[in-house]
């Protein structure tokens, strides 16, 4: 037998299947009507001791029967599964419809109808009906096993790219991992009908919602790496829209960084991005970092880990890992140390509020570029009972990390900042604007050392953003909760951001900021839509709650790349805005020191004096009216 034919012709009549499973057993339940009267009758009598209005009755009975297979769900089972619960059901049905069937019979006066018939004919229709369901079953699940040599039920995928990664997809999976390839969409005219691998091109991408109810797919898998970033989104947005699970093949860095092509992973923050990675000087990178000694505070968070990995990819002399929590930095440590075995590492357990200890390291080690990634950036957490924290680790923490690296003699200085600053509306914004103005400071004090900063708006994937809180939202089953429908974020990818750190210590100057075009902004209710259709799930499904805005938290953020105030840089979409302001002369050190030494703890202080002294930090955002009502919405 052709087991591919057969589950070819298995998987067109897919569509059709409830219909074709009411028909069956309706079908059945005549034949078993048929078959009663012959174990009651048998040959001789078959069809002679029956009464002329048999054929009347029998179709009666299958309509009843019809009806109630319809009312109990019963043909939307699915025979491939079919089990003790399945029979369950049928046995309901048939109990019914022959207590029914008998008591109609009997109050018509139909005597000539055998009660053994009426008694019999709900046995013999349950194991009918049984029997075609194990029966199917044994046979699907045979032919699966002459397939893929298993017969557990396969994951059946659309591939969406029918080029060499497509290819070397199938090549990888296909019988091996439980998957079954049912055929390639592709937009190119030429592979039209074409195979690859054995495998038909059955589609353009377009077709993904069409062909995927045809063929019963379980899974659509993206495997067009060297797309652009547009080309992918569209293929992203497309297999979305099947309501499948998505997945797709590694990226064109990926590959180059050495992931198989064939290892099919979930959607990722870089494939939502819709705009095309900054891409930076990394000749210029390499020469400002390879040889070097660089130094990474906060190395074991989101952006300092990332910069870690980044960093040991130019052939530093040594990484000098500066991490509070021991479990990040055993975490970043292990893996350097597994992935760049030949780059000496120094993993440090220290406080960025610890000058003393940061004069001591500096001092030992004596690092030429230093990355502080050090900082506290959950505005909620930061608002309100921390705000003193805030302002002693972002604020003070970087004062302490410029004093050591200007003692020691470092070449760079890079400050991780953030859009926050711009105009805060928080105090972790605030604390964050203030850890600029020390910059400022730094850069007008004439020492050897070039400070500068990097400012960069959200970060996907990075801890409690949006992209681990919505997948872990999903697989719970929801509910999504947004904080507002209308609220916008400009989104990077962690290695974007982390290598536009390194960019920054490769340009910059001492006293500038630089600033990445972000491109258009994101609709954070438009972001939870999709990650929630690239699980395979519907918004009524999980759900979408909004929960109205947090404490200083903005609806819109500052465009962080202003082309009337900043200035361009030999890197295409990355500009350099200068850090001056009126409170670089010192007063703004010398209150932070005093909050700090006189434990000034409450947060009116802590507010009063970064208003004071930042400038720019208004009165924060109020909570909308409209958001009450918002956050009993739900989709």
């Amino acid at each position: 037998m052709n087991w591919l034919s057969l589950d070819a012709f298995l998987t067109r009549i897919r569509p059709f299947r409830e219909s074709l499973a009411l028909a069956l057993d309706m079908v059945a339940v005549a034949l078993a009507w048929q078959a009663t009267y012959l174990f009651r009758l048998g040959f001789e009598r078959w069809f002679e001791a029956r009464p002329g209005y048999d054929h009347w009755v029998m179709l009666a009975i299958v309509a009843l029967y019809g009806v109630l297979l319809k009312l109990f769900r019963v043909p939307k089972g699915m025979w491939r599964f079919s089990g003790f619960g399945e029979v369950k059901r049928l046995a309901a049905v048939c109990v019914i419809a022959g207590l029914v069937a008998a008591v109609a019979v009997l109050m018509a006066q139909l005597t000539a109808v055998p009660r053994a018939v009426l008694a019999l004919h709900p046995v013999f229709t349950l194991m009918a009906l049984a029997t075609m369901r194990m029966g199917y079953r044994m046979l699907y699940e045979h032919m699966r096993s002459r397939i893929s040599g298993s017969a557990q039920e396969q994951r059946r995928a659309l591939v969406m790219g029918a080029g060499d990664a497509g290819r070397l997809l199938v090549a990888g999976i296909q019988h091996q991992q439980g998957w079954v390839v049912v055929g390639y969409l592709d937009d190119a005219p030429e592979k039209r009908g074409a195979r690859v691998a054995g495998v038909p091109v059955i589609g353009t991408l377009g077709d993904a919602a069409r062909q995927a109810e045809l063929h019963g797919i379980t899974h659509v898998i993206v495997a067009m790496p060297g797309a652009t970033t547009v080309e992918r989104r569209r293929a992203l947005d497309l297999a979305g829209k099947t309501g499948l699970a998505v997945l797709t093949v590694p990226s064109s860095q990926e590959l180059l960084a050495g992931r198989a092509v064939n290892q099919v992973r979930d959607i990722e923050p870089e494939d939502l991005l819709g705009r095309e990675p900054v891409q930076l000087d990394e000749g210029g990178i390499s020469e400002c970092i390879g040889g070097k000694v660089v130094l990474i505070t906060g190395a074991g968070g989101s952006i300092g880990s990332e910069l870690c990995r980044q960093v040991a990819r130019y052939g530093p002399s040594r990484i000098v890992l500066y991490e509070l929590s021991e479990f990040a930095l055993y975490r970043i440590e292990q893996e350097l140390g597994e992935k760049f075995p030949h780059i000496p590492l120094v993993r440090l357990i220290g406080d960025v509020k610890d000058l003393e200890h940061l004069r001591f390291t500096f001092g030992k080690y004596r690092p030429q570029i230093v990355f502080h990634a050090a900082a506290y950036k959950h505005v909620p957490l930061m608002e309100e009972e921390n705000a003193w924290a805030a302002l002693r680790n972002n604020t003070l923490g970087t004062y302490h990390a410029c004093v050591a690296a200007a003692e020691s003699g470092a070449e760079r200085f890079v400050l991780i900042s953030t859009d926050k600053a711009v105009n805060p509306t928080n105090v972790m914004g605030a604390t964050k604007r203030a850890a600029e103005l020390v910059i400022s400071h730094m850069a007008g004090q004439g020492h050897a050392t070039k400070f500068m900063a990097v400012r960069f708006g959200n970060v996907l994937g990075s801890s409690g953003s949006v992209i681990p809180k919505f997948k872990e939202q999903i697989a719970r089953g929801g509910p999504v909760t947004v904080t507002h429908p209308e609220i916008i974020r400009y989104f990077m990818t962690i290695p974007e951001a982390a290598r536009l750190v390194l960019q920054a210590g490769a340009i910059g100057e001492s006293g500038q900021v630089l600033v990445l075009d972000m491109g258009d902004p994101v609709r954070i209710v438009d972001l939870a839509k999709t990650m929630i259709r690239m699980a395979g799930k519907s918004e009524q499904e999980i759900g979408i709650r909004f929960t109205g805005l947090r404490p200083g938290e903005k609806l819109y953020e500052e465009l962080i790349a202003d082309s009337d105030q900043t200035l361009p840089t030999r890197i295409s979409r990355v500009r350099i805005a200068k850090l001056g302001d009126q409170h670089a002369d010192g007063a703004l050190l010398e209150w932070v020191k005093g909050a700090m030494d006189n434990r000034h703890w409450a947060r009116e202080e802590v507010v009063g004096g970064l208003k004071q002294w930042v400038s720019e930090y208004g009165v924060p955002v109020p909570r909308l009216a409209s958001d009450a009502a918002a956050g009993e919405a739900s989709r």
